[in-house]
């Protein structure tokens, strides 16, 4: 199969490409440093996590990221964003350097 060209800022950047069709999402770990910042949402961001990355990392397009950090927390990276819960934020500069952007 060959590889699908999506920018370094999406999902899919990692999913392979055939006849085609995308296969199955390979997802794009974000792991866990000791220096994430637990973030409560606050309620400007309910429900919409492409304004809350681009407060924080300068592009909507890192929405997703969110969901990959908090696992456990967020199942749907939309509707789970809500304000009150409480998530992991990985820091700019390391997530950035982690997706070479």
């Amino acid at each position: 199969m060959a590889q699908a060209y999506y920018k370094d800022t999406s999902p899919w950047k990692n999913t392979r490409y055939g006849n085609g069709y995308l296969d199955t999402l390979t997802i794009r770990p974000i792991p866990a440093e000791a220096d994430d910042v637990l973030y409560e949402i606050a309620p400007q961001y309910n429900h919409r996590p492409d304004l809350l990355a681009y407060d924080l990392y300068g592009s909507p397009k890192l929405w997703w990221v969110f969901a990959q950090r908090n696992m456990n927390t967020i199942k749907d990276p939309i509707y789970d964003l809500e304000s009150g819960v409480k998530i992991f934020l990985p820091k700019g500069d390391k997530l950035k350097r982690l997706l070479g952007i």
